[in-house]
């Protein structure tokens, strides 16, 4: 009987293992396949938002007071929507390298 179910844990424990060793390389190449595609939108919305310099200069020639309905409604802005996008690829990015190597560490405890 004791044989039998050792038989039975050894079978379900190369199941297993089959899993993850058929699993973590797809799951490695997607990942850097979302990294590399985030990569690239972050670097169009970022070459995509004006470069204003003169908003450095208002904190010491004082113009940073507009009262204009642009000023009012910044956040709806081309600017605004390109910067929530870079942060969020940036943060995508990170995530998935994140989860990158721990699929190398979990890789390399199975091995």
């Amino acid at each position: 009987m004791n044989n039998f179910i050792s038989v039975l844990l050894a079978d379900v424990n190369d199941n297993v293992s089959d899993f993850w060793t058929s699993f973590l390389p797809v799951f490695r190449y997607v990942l850097f396949g979302i990294v590399i595609a985030c990569a690239i939108v972050m670097i169009i919305t970022t070459l995509m938002q004006s470069n204003d310099s003169s908003q450095s200069l208002d904190a010491f020639t004082g113009g940073g007071k507009q009262e204009s309905y642009y000023a009012q409604n910044k956040g709806a802005s081309r600017d605004s929507i390109l910067k929530r996008i870079t942060i969020a690829m940036a943060s995508i990015i990170i995530i998935c390298i994140i989860l990158f190597f721990v699929s190398e560490l979990i890789a390399g405890a199975k091995a």
